[in-house]
């Protein structure tokens, strides 16, 4: 697995060295090079930073206060995911064309985004055992200090793998940055191949993309250090006290709605608006369910796929640390940094030269898919397999289960929920990519980003509407499977009745 993501990267590499180090130089020592890198970080670390404050914050109220209806906040609050970003910067652009820039980029983005921080923080925090806390507060620590030194370093693993994928998504987003006029490395790439076909200035931009994204990989692998979080037993079998918000309660609740109605709102809104009025406003219904069939198979295949791939490298990173796992581990990610034009064009130039077979394939388009969206699988497995205890595989062994019915009957269970939600991000991520399915899908294959794409950059915004619908509903069961977590205990006890006595 590590090999194949590392396909776009050795495209990327081999052009530079033919390109040479001198015009390589003239390539990048350019003004407009230093604004898309001025714009990319900038947006980057706004967001990224935005995203984490947002997605903690609202984790916390609604896990760990009496804000009234919890439940029914976080079905909403994890319902962005449905919502592609490209469709949410279509709703925001459709209705005031001033939504541009800086500013818009970053509304549009951090609300499309927060969910990939709030979601894996939301399930650290129900597997957080509450006498950790009470045994913190028994000391005489205010909440506030209780927080900051015990809850907030178990969340660790959680918020920063959530910030890197919100991090390597902005370095690849093309689509919503496209339609807010938001110009970055992902943007010029696009205008590079589309407009003058200038392989040598864009491979040089794909390049520089490459070098943020070992930035972002060793600034996470830096600050999450090496410490374990998996715990022994099942701990409290109850949830953690919630704090009483008192006088904060409803302008909190003011607050939480205002953040659903700004994402799902306004882009609920802005559908339903050019359904009815747009003049340019059509429901070709042979082509709708082309699109939507093609996109559900493509996305469940590449969503099983992708996860599947994603266990021995998760295995090996969390079961067998050290330099060799890490590596592996890191190349996973080097590609989502990468443009999806850049990963087909390098699929593109492989399977040529290696297996003229597999070109302009289904196969090739699902392994580009996990390429570029192995690091969501990655991320979420993770997760729960840093919680699964090793010892628990030590003492199925010592009751004389093998290694791979230990995985079937010990760790499978407890990483089930993270393979679902690993599995629901993948096929979220799928439904929505544009660029290498443009490029690789079969000829005569469309989907519902293809289809809305075409219709919306011709500003046919009534046109682009049902596809955009469409995909808001095929996103829906994969984010409902999203908002539900099993409780740890509940993973124990599954263990429990599976290993022998």
């Amino acid at each position: 697995m590590a090999l194949l993501a590392l396909v776009p990267l050795a495209y990327v590499a081999s052009y530079v060295v033919i390109i040479g180090p001198v015009d390589l130089w003239q390539l990048i020592a350019r003004p407009r090079i230093a604004e898309l890198l001025r714009n990319t970080v900038t947006l980057a670390l706004a967001c990224m930073a935005a995203t984490s404050v947002l997605g903690v914050a609202l984790a916390v109220l609604v896990e760990r206060t009496d804000l009234p209806g919890r439940r029914l906040w976080h079905g909403l609050l994890v319902a962005p995911l449905a919502v592609p970003a490209f469709v949410n910067g279509y709703a925001w652009v459709s209705l005031d064309r001033s939504i541009n820039g800086f500013g818009g980029a970053f509304l549009v983005v951090t609300l499309s985004y927060y969910p990939l921080v709030y979601l894996p923080v939301v399930a650290m925090l129900r597997r957080l055992d509450p006498a950790l806390e009470e045994s913190a507060w028994s000391l005489g620590h205010s909440r506030t200090r209780t927080f900051r030194t015990v809850v907030l370093p178990q969340l660790r693993p959680a918020l920063l793998g959530g910030a890197l994928l919100v991090g390597l998504h902005l370095l690849a987003e093309f689509g919503a940055l496209s339609l807010l006029r938001f110009p970055t490395f992902t943007t010029a790439i696009y205008d590079q191949y589309g407009s003058t076909f200038n392989g040598a200035a864009a491979t040089a931009m794909a390049g520089v993309l490459v070098l943020l994204c070992l930035v972002l990989l060793l600034a996470e692998l830096r600050l999450r250090g090496d410490r374990r979080y998996a715990r022994l037993g099942r701990g409290a079998a109850r949830g953690a006290v919630p704090l009483t918000l008192g006088t904060w309660r409803w302008p909190l609740v003011a607050t939480v709605g205002a953040v659903v109605v700004l994402a799902i709102g306004v882009p609920a809104f802005s559908l339903l608006r050019w359904l009815l009025v747009g003049t340019s406003t059509e429901f070709p219904l042979g082509e709708l369910t082309q699109a939507l069939v093609s996109t559900v198979v493509l996305a469940l295949t590449g969503a099983v796929a992708t996860t599947l791939a994603a266990i021995p490298v998760v295995w090996l990173a969390v079961r067998h640390r050290g330099w060799a796992s890490t590596v592996i581990e890191r190349s996973t990610y080097v590609a989502n940094a990468l443009p999806g034009i850049v990963v087909g064009l390098a699929l593109v130039v492989a399977s040529l030269r290696v297996v003229p077979v597999v070109y302009q394939s289904a196969g090739l388009l699902v392994a580009a898919y996990a390429i570029l969206f192995l690091p969501r699988a990655v991320v979420t497995v993770r997760a729960g397999l840093e919680q699964a205890p090793v010892v628990l595989d030590d003492v199925a062994h010592g009751l004389g289960l093998g290694p791979l019915a230990t995985a079937r009957r010990v760790t499978l269970p407890l990483i089930a929920p993270s393979l679902g939600a690993g599995a629901a991000l993948v096929f979220l991520a799928i439904s929505t990519e544009l660029t290498a399915t443009l490029m690789l899908s079969p000829i005569g294959t469309s989907t519902l980003a293809t289809e809305f794409w075409s219709a919306s950059s011709e500003l046919r915004y009534g046109a682009a509407a049902p596809y955009a619908l469409l995909l808001v509903l095929v996103s829906i069961p994969a984010t409902v499977l999203l908002m539900r977590t099993d409780s740890p205990a509940t993973a124990t006890a599954v263990v429990e009745e599976r290993v022998p006595a």
